[in-house]
């Protein structure tokens, strides 16, 4: 080529590439309005925001949510370790920010149990390398307002809530990247029996956690592996200093939750509105406790002084980031596999479109923002969207209603709170905890589906609850991967007989009255063939056709050795080393290097490949090893029911090369048995 054809070859592929990016990276009034529409779908939805509809049901909602969210927002700070203010924080901008960016019209996201654990689990141990020694485990005694803001010292307080915003802000970015970069898939190795199982394994551990206010015992928080079973020790060695005001407490509570609940759950088909008891329990149990004087007259803990008002913005501290990232991944993946989860399971109930990468944004928003506004990390909270869904919710201006529940509480009502013993938070938090020990109840059932789901149920479960919870999950991923591995290491294989008068062909060990093709093998093996399972492929195959081409081609090879040592009469020698295959009159091979050998009770081998999805090349060399084995015993090996995938592998790897040509792989399994007995017959005839 010339060098003046070159250089205009190249201008032209030069103006055709900064045309296409032209085309891509315009952008006109319709192209941002569409952008700010996908960022926000709050400005998709709000203008066609039906009043007469679907306001009466957003606001009846929002105010049965804001009034569960009350008692929840400060018994999941007494988890996450932090002052019961910034669980107010955390539940009033979320909600906030989730309105204008979720494309689910049913998720509520707030404090969520499991995220809290996690939460308190890294800031107890940031507490505990800062030097903050504090055996009472209580963080609820009025520190809210001290700050390090230039005047002064950072406190216990302080410091925990220092650590739980920068820790929020790593987990929303985190979770923007993933649905910036379209890493959404990345919740699909999050299957229901690890999550179900992971939920219940923290359920136990955060039951553990809460124990000691429900006995008012002052033991320290334990972090890292076996602190389920150390917690569970100090419990009973500290026994004796139970306070016995905080278990009445605790059991009255109790026994006047559990059995309301339980009539809600029962009754919520019939019932508009599940009666908010927690509420009703925390105010009486406020007003008892304060004109009982608990505090000063049984030494019962109290929730102390919660501040009013907002806080001045704050920045995440950078030196903790590095300290924080390990701990940030697992509570950003949980996050964001809730929050997608159950916006797709109320999405398919109700209807509409969920857009999983926006999901993961806008939860990361919720996040990173409120980060800034002393919020500790959030995500879609299952409680409160099963309440929101149930009662009635159109859109997400049910949450604008709810912020301004909490909000209220926020400017005036927190303090009424400070005489709330810290035994009924306990309380509250437990009993929230009812979905997830009830997949105990489950199990059962899961054995009888799936063997191998169970086993990923109990050893994320154990895992979570006697290792910690961040392990416990990565255990549980682990291990289920394992056994994707192992379920196609391992598949099932079978020989297929045909169903009389039908082109179909089934398991014979499965069904009954299926009738063998004469001097034909059909074998299936329910797996893509790769290298993990290719010796177990040969090893099914000889054991299902009862012909292992390897072992009796040895078996010949030493028998002729044998017999032109000794006599020189291969053909005596050779009836009687192979007597019991039965030699047929009809035919007798040769093998490539001029043997004459036994015909078997098949010619024909057909291999059914309608489960293999994908073959790699060390699959296709198995083939290959296959066909030629059998072939050395005068067998042919044919293929039925390849993928279009399947079938380009093998016609690249050569596999059509062979007598037949391209006729050796049939779109069924019929059509080989059909080439195979006209092929049988055309050989009898020669």
């Amino acid at each position: 080529m010339a060098p003046q054809e070159g250089a205009f070859l190249f201008g032209l592929s030069e103006d055709f590439i900064l045309k296409k990016a032209r085309e891509v990276c315009k952008c006109n009034h319709q192209t941002i309005i569409t952008f700010f529409c996908q960022l926000f779908p709050v400005l998709d939805w709000l203008p066609r925001y039906n009043i007469k509809m679907q306001l009466l049901g957003d606001v009846i909602s929002g105010l049965l949510v804001g009034i569960v969210a009350i008692p929840q927002s400060i018994s999941y700070s007494l988890l996450a370790n932090q002052d019961p203010i910034y669980g107010i924080y955390t539940n009033f901008f979320c909600s906030i920010i989730y309105v204008a960016m979720a494309t689910s019209r049913h998720n509520f996201v707030g404090s969520f149990g499991v995220l809290c654990l996690m939460i308190g689990q890294s800031v107890n141990r940031h507490l505990q390398l800062a030097g903050y020694d504090d055996n009472t485990g209580s963080l609820l005694v009025g520190n809210a307002t001290s700050s390090s803001n230039g005047t002064g010292t950072c406190d216990r307080s302080c410091y925990a809530i220092t650590v739980a915003l920068s820790l929020s802000f790593l987990v929303g970015l985190y979770q923007i990247l993933l649905g910036v970069l379209q890493l959404g898939f990345v919740s699909v190795y999050l299957s229901e029996p690890l999550l179900s199982g992971f939920v219940a394994g923290s359920s136990l551990t955060i039951i553990t956690s809460q124990m000691k206010y429900l006995l008012g015992l002052n033991i320290p928080r334990h972090e890292g592996v076996g602190s389920f079973i150390l917690t569970w020790v100090d419990l009973f060695r500290y026994i004796q200093n139970t306070n016995i005001c905080d278990l009445v407490t605790s059991l009255v509570a109790l026994a006047i939750i559990i059995p309301v609940k339980m009539i809600n759950d029962r009754y919520k088909d019939k019932m508009k509105a599940p009666f908010p008891i927690e509420l009703l329990v925390v105010i009486i149990a406020t007003v008892v406790s304060y004109y009982l004087n608990f505090e000063e007259r049984y030494k019962s803990s109290v929730c102390g002084a919660i501040p009013t008002g907002f806080r001045k913005p704050t920045l995440p501290d950078t030196k903790l980031f590095s300290s924080l990232a390990v701990d940030a991944l697992p509570i950003a993946i949980i996050g964001f596999a809730m929050t997608v989860s159950l916006a797709e399971i109320f999405g398919k109930k109700h209807g509409y479109a969920v857009h999983a990468n926006q999901e993961m944004i806008a939860i990361g928003m919720c996040n990173l923002v409120p980060s800034f506004f002393y919020c500790f990390a959030s995500s879609a909270a299952l409680t409160k969207t099963l309440l929101k869904e149930s009662t009635g919710t159109q859109t997400q201006l049910s949450s604008l209603v709810t912020s301004l529940v909490l909000l209220l509480v926020l400017l005036w009502i927190a303090p009424l709170f400070y005489s709330l013993q810290t035994a009924i938070l306990g309380v509250v938090t437990i009993v929230n905890l009812r979905g997830g020990l009830r997949t105990f109840g489950e199990t059962p059932r899961m054995w009888q589906l799936s063997k191998l789901d169970t086993v990923v149920w109990w050893t994320t479960m154990l895992a979570s609850t006697l290792i910690t919870t961040e392990i416990g999950l990565l255990v549980g991923v682990c291990f289920a991967l394992l056994c994707v591995i192992f379920r196609t290491q391992r598949p099932r294989a079978a020989v297929l007989g045909k169903v009389s008068n039908t082109e179909i062909y089934e398991d014979q060990s499965a069904y009954r009255q299926l009738s063998s093709i004469a001097n034909i093998k059909i074998f299936r093996f329910e797996s893509s063939l790769y290298y993990a399972n290719k010796d177990y492929f040969k090893t099914a195959l000889y054991q299902k056709t009862g012909v292992n081409p390897v072992l009796l081609a040895a078996r010949h090879h030493r028998a002729e050795t044998q017999a032109k040592a000794d006599t020189g009469n291969r053909k005596s020698v050779f009836n009687t080393a192979f007597g019991c295959l039965k030699p047929s009159k009809k035919r007798v091979e040769k093998s490539p290097t001029g043997i004459r050998l036994p015909s078997l009770d098949m010619h024909t081998l057909i291999i059914d490949c309608g489960a293999m999805q994908f073959i790699d090349t060390t699959g296709l060399s198995v083939l290959k090893e296959t066909r030629h084995d059998y072939q050395e015993l005068g067998v042919q090996v044919l293929l039925a029911n390849c993928n279009p995938l399947l079938r380009r592998r093998l016609r690249d790897g050569g596999w059509a090369a062979g007598a037949h040509g391209g006729q050796l792989a049939f779109h069924s399994v019929h059509q080989a048995v059909q080439f195979a007995q006209h092929s049988d017959s055309y050989l009898e005839a020669q």
